[in-house]
Formats: C-alpha cells, sequence, structure tokens
C-alpha cells in the first residue's frame, strides 16, 4: 500500500499532463493557450526554487538570475547558430555552469544563509544592471546584439531539432512546455527518492550530523543548487520562445519575489506545491489586474502577508490529509471484513 501512494502522485501528473496536452490545444483560443502557457513555463521556474529550498534548505533570491541567463542565452545562441537545438542546450548548461561556480564560493567557503540570500539577491541585481547598459551598437556578441533596456526581439523559435525549417506552433509550444514540467516533476520525484536526495533532504533537517556521518555536504548542496540553476534556466529558455523577446526585466526584483511568492503559496517542501501556488497567483494577479480594481504588487502583498499568517504550510496544506485517509480507510475495511469473517470461522468448527 505504501508503494502504492508513493508512485500516485506520479501516475496522477501523467494523467493531467496527458489529458492536457490533448484536450487543452483543441479546446481553447490561441491567446488563452498563450495565457496558460506562461503559467507552465513560470511553474518550471517556481519548481527549481521549490527542490532547493523546500528539500535542501537552501533559500536563494535569486532564482531569477539563472531564469535570465537561459533567457538571454538561448537568444543570443539561437540568433547565431540559426537553429534551436544547440541554442536550448546552451541555456541550460550556462545557467547551470553559472550556479556551480556561484555555488562553489558560497558552500565552500562556509557561508551562512542570510548571506547566502543577500549574495544571491546582489547578483541578480548586478545581472540586471549589467544588461540594462549595454544598449550600444558595441555590445554585441555574434549577430545578436544585446540590446540594454530594449532587449532582444525578434527571437528564433524552438524547432524540430535538425530540422531549423519546421518550427514549434503556439499550439506545440504549450505541448513542449507541459511535457518539460512533467519531466522536471517527475525528475525530481525520482531524483529525492534516491540516495542523493535523502541526503539533500537530510541536509535541511541538521547539515551537522551530516557531516558527522562522512557526507561533505559542501558537494551535495552546491550538486542541487547547480540543478535548480539548470532548471531555471530551462524555464528562462521557454520563456524566450513564449513572447520570442526577452530585456532585463527577467533579471528584476520582481520576478525574484514573484518566485518566492509561489513557493511560499504553493506550499514549502513539495514540488506539487510550487506548481499549484503559481498557477494560483498569476492566475489571481491576472484577473483582478484586467478588472482595474486592485494594483496587482499590492495583491500579491496581501496574498503574501495572508498565507504566511493564516496558512504557513500553503495550499498543498489543505489536502495534507488524504495520505493518512487512503491508508485509514483501508483499515477500517479489513477490520471489518475480519470481524464478519471470524463468526464464519468459529461456526465452521462447531
Amino acid at each position: 500500500m505504501k508503494n502504492y501512494l508513493h508512485y500516485l502522485p506520479v501516475g496522477a501528473c501523467l494523467i493531467a499532463g496527458l489529458a492536457a496536452m490533448i484536450v487543452l490545444p483543441l479546446c481553447l483560443e490561441t491567446f488563452s493557450l498563450m495565457e496558460l502557457t506562461i503559467y507552465v513555463i513560470m511553474s518550471i521556474l517556481a519548481l527549481s526554487l521549490g527542490f532547493i529550498w523546500g528539500y535542501g534548505g537552501i533559500l536563494c533570491f535569486g532564482q531569477a538570475a539563472f531564469f535570465g541567463l537561459g533567457a538571454y542565452a538561448y537568444a543570443i545562441g539561437a540568433i547565431n547558430f540559426g537553429e534551436s537545438t544547440g541554442a536550448f542546450a546552451l541555456a541550460i548548461i550556462v545557467p547551470t555552469l553559472f550556479a556551480l561556480a556561484l555555488g562553489y564560493f558560497i558552500f565552500f567557503g562556509r557561508i551562512s544563509d542570510v548571506y547566502l540570500g543577500v549574495i544571491t539577491l546582489t547578483v541578480t541585481l548586478i545581472l540586471f544592471n549589467l544588461t540594462n547598459s549595454t544598449s550600444g551598437d558595441q555590445y554585441r556578441i555574434g549577430a545578436a546584439a544585446i540590446g540594454g533596456f530594449n532587449g532582444i526581439p525578434s527571437i528564433p523559435t524552438l524547432n524540430v531539432p535538425g530540422f531549423p525549417d519546421q518550427l514549434l506552433s503556439p499550439e506545440m509550444l504549450f505541448v513542449v512546455s507541459v511535457a518539460f514540467l512533467m519531466a522536471t516533476y517527475i525528475g525530481l520525484r525520482l531524483l529525492l527518492a534516491s540516495h542523493f536526495g535523502r541526503v539533500v533532504v537530510a541536509l535541511r533537517e541538521n547539515e551537522l550530523r551530516v557531516d558527522l556521518l562522512g557526507y561533505d555536504s559542501r558537494k551535495y548542496k552546491l550538486a542541487a543548487f547547480a540543478i535548480g540553476g539548470g532548471i531555471a534556466g530551462l524555464a528562462g529558455c521557454l520563456f524566450a520562445n513564449w513572447g520570442a523577446f526577452t530585456s532585463p526585466t527577467v533579471f528584476s526584483l520582481t520576478q525574484s519575489a514573484l518566485v518566492i511568492i509561489w513557493v511560499l503559496v504553493g506550499g514549502v517542501g513539495t514540488l506539487l506545491g510550487p506548481i499549484i501556488g503559481c498557477f494560483f497567483v498569476q492566475w489571481l494577479t491576472s484577473y483582478l489586474g484586467g478588472l482595474g480594481i486592485v494594483n496587482p504588487n499590492l495583491l500579491l502583498g496581501a496574498v503574501l502577508i495572508g498565507f504566511v499568517l493564516l496558512l504557513p504550510k500553503g495550499i498543498v496544506s489543505l489536502f495534507a490529509g488524504w495520505r493518512e485517509l487512503l491508508p485509514a480507510q483501508r483499515r477500517q475495511a479489513r477490520a471489518n471484513s475480519a470481524s464478519t469473517a471470524q463468526p464464519t470461522a468459529e461456526g465452521a468448527k462447531q
């Protein structure tokens, strides 16, 4: 029973994802599908922080740095290569290597959690100001002009690998985004079930004990940090495809804060929580912002304060009893069947 319940979320994820990929492109208009696509892409970004914070205990205030690096790496690579396969790989490799380099100095330097948050936030601000100050024609990487505050427009769309002329339509981009979200979710669940994942979770609980058991906590935290950076880079790549445009706003403080809000609202320490929190906050902000009743930033602040005070474990905590409910029901059913079968057995003996 325990094994069955362990794989139940994975099965539900596969069924929901496949249903969404098949049904929604047929039912929704292009505008609604594009809006839903950005929710899916941002959910991948939320998962990147949900993994390193919720399971590794690494509160990174600069997840937008890896997100933005993925977007810019893809844009520059796609313009120069003329084909998206290499650019797609570059969008994951560059943030991963950057996370490895940054994490090496943080974790091997034994920098505390408070300073880790300050450093990652500062790095994000540096990248924002750096890309914002590259508006001249001399700021080019190959054929790609960085563009400064104007950003990089007309980014080539993802194409079928090996076929540069077969570009993905908005419907196909939605399908690909959902597929990557499913793969990220299932991959992280499998990773957390492995020996590496159990050590990472143990680090969150007590890093000193992990060190005393003979594990090098620095290496495990660095690996988890790099994985989170690569996932954020994947989200940045898909975001650059979604609008065929990227700008320094991908490194903004607003983007950094949004990721933290998504994870907090959905539930820290879960993988499903960041996805739910992202969809909920994005939809709520879009809906109420469209009505023009309240400022979206004011709304985000109110939502964050409300969840921290009233529901600190996030939306997922509302459904936390389902795991205990199913075994309890089955135990009760077995107890009832046993009590029913006992008189029958006694009668057979007589």
